[in-house]
């Protein structure tokens, strides 16, 4: 019955992709799998779930099943369109989004980034342009700093989100560590200026001195930037680009059989916003062709290797450090 329903919803798929060579990022984009994956829908189910911050038994109760049944579903054994269509409605998502059919839409932080965890723990490359860098790739430093700075950035009834975001996060870190996919990860000279100038702040209003200590916390994360333009790790790839950027950040996801994009509104470090916005999941050919059609136009223009370091040391300078 769930697979007759995908296909009502299911949109036409592109017949073919535009062969370009693009060796530098391995990017052709392979034909879709459009079998109905009932493990992403459990994945997805558990995301949503963390994202409107419910405890399986919470959403048990509120669906009147047992919470055995629920984390059977989590695991992707439900084959009832009626239990899916009930389970979308408590999470205040659409059936096609849950599904995976078409795009998929998260209006919160927690849940987005749960889902860039669950489709990073099977990739085999990422492609990213997240502000100022990949968070994949910063230090340990950088996430104990990134707790008050995320705090600063939302009321204080939310706290305890920033708990829970950091935890995924860094799960996500700790598995890429693991697996060590292939990175291509574009940042922007214009946000590395600003976190130098800013430091990392949640907020403002800061007093002077917590700002200088920011903007030395700052430093110390740019100058770990140069250290891997000068001597990568194995499979990590940085481009400095100097052309303005899109204001969103997404990365795109290669997996066995397919590719999945994630366009985020949601921003860590510095100028974080965890609080509104609305991301997006899609396999979607067009969508990925064009935003695949976007990094190569920014890789092609980047600053890479020793020259970038070069010039990331010089806007280390300009902004009062010693490089």
């Amino acid at each position: 019955m769930l697979v007759s329903y995908l296909r009502l919803f299911r949109c036409k798929r592109h017949d073919s992709v535009v062969p370009q060579d693009r060796t530098a990022f391995q990017t052709s984009i392979p034909l879709q799998d459009t079998h109905l994956d009932f493990k992403d829908i459990g994945a997805r189910l558990r995301a949503h779930r963390l994202g409107r911050d419910l405890s399986p038994e919470d959403l048990a109760a509120r669906l009147s099943i047992s919470r055995a049944a629920l984390y059977r579903a989590e695991k992707g054994e439900i084959a009832k369109i009626d239990m899916l269509s009930a389970i979308a409605r408590e999470l205040r998502i659409s059936l096609p989004s849950l599904l995976g059919v078409g795009i998929e839409y998260v209006d919160n932080a927690l849940g987005f980034f749960e889902r860039m965890r669950q489709i990073e723990e099977s990739c085999d490359q990422i492609i990213g342009l997240f502000s100022p860098i990949s968070y994949l790739v910063t230090t340990d430093q950088y996430d104990a700093v990134l707790k008050d700075v995320l705090s600063e950035s939302i009321d204080t009834c939310d706290q305890k989100t920033v708990s829970k975001i950091l935890d995924v996060l860094q799960k996500r870190k700790q598995r890429f560590a693991q697996r060590r996919p292939l990175l291509a990860s574009i940042i922007s000279d214009g946000d590395i200026r600003k976190l130098l100038s800013r430091g990392l702040e949640g907020a403002t209003d800061m007093p002077a001195d917590i700002r200088q200590c920011r903007r030395k916390m700052a430093l110390a994360e740019v100058r770990h930037i140069v250290e891997m333009l000068r001597a990568p790790g194995i499979g990590i790839q940085i481009g400095v680009a100097r052309e303005p950027i899109p204001s969103t950040s997404f990365q795109i996801m290669r997996q066995a059989g397919r590719s999945i994009l994630t366009i985020s509104p949601f921003r860590l470090g510095q100028d974080p916003n965890i609080h509104i916005g609305v991301g997006m999941i899609t396999s979607a050919p067009e969508a990925l062709e064009l935003h695949e059609s976007i990094a190569q136009r920014l890789w092609a223009t980047s600053l890479k290797g020793h020259e970038a370091a070069a010039h990331v040391e010089t806007l280390i300078a300009q902004n009062g450090f010693t490089a």
